[in-house]
């Protein structure tokens, strides 16, 4: 009868931060998470995608970067404050565009009081709330990211 050879302990592994390949690599994808991100944010008037989409896809990266580098250095990144004000500029943006056009006789988020041609003026005013709630869904998302891990 043969012996079989003993189990060998699996080897350790090492938290994310302390892999090299992963800190890398994700140094290197962040950016361009951002910038697809914010592409979907300002082209969501012409395909799909918008405010909603790009706002979780800019919370994505906060949230990489969170998973690999740690929740603490991810909040010096990005504060709870810094969070909690862009969340409010982002409904302010969207409630301000609606608000010119009430203001201009017309009625909420009309956007042809946003300019002196028509098609400019519905491009800025789709652009400014798409914008707007991009920063709100990214602020919140964060936020309750940050709230789920940190309790």
């Amino acid at each position: 009868m043969s012996e079989q050879p003993p189990l060998q302990e699996p080897l350790e592994r090492l938290p994310l931060a302390k892999q090299p390949v992963l800190r890398q690599v994700t140094k290197i994808l962040i950016p361009f998470v951002i910038v697809f991100g914010l592409y979907v944010i300002t082209h969501g008037d012409y395909g799909p995608g918008g405010g909603f989409q790009g706002g979780v896809i800019l919370a994505a990266a906060y949230i990489l970067f969170a998973l690999v580098y740690g929740v603490a250095r991810a909040r010096r990144v990005i504060p709870r404050k810094a969070t909690d004000v862009l969340a409010a500029v982002g409904v302010l943006f969207y409630g301000a565009v609606g608000l010119v056009g009430l203001f201009g006789g017309g009625t909420f988020l009309d956007y042809d009081f946003l300019g002196t041609d028509p098609a400019s003026a519905q491009a800025l005013g789709m652009f400014l709330v798409e914008l707007g709630v991009g920063l709100t869904v990214a602020s919140v998302m964060v936020t309750v990211f940050t709230e789920m891990v940190e309790a």
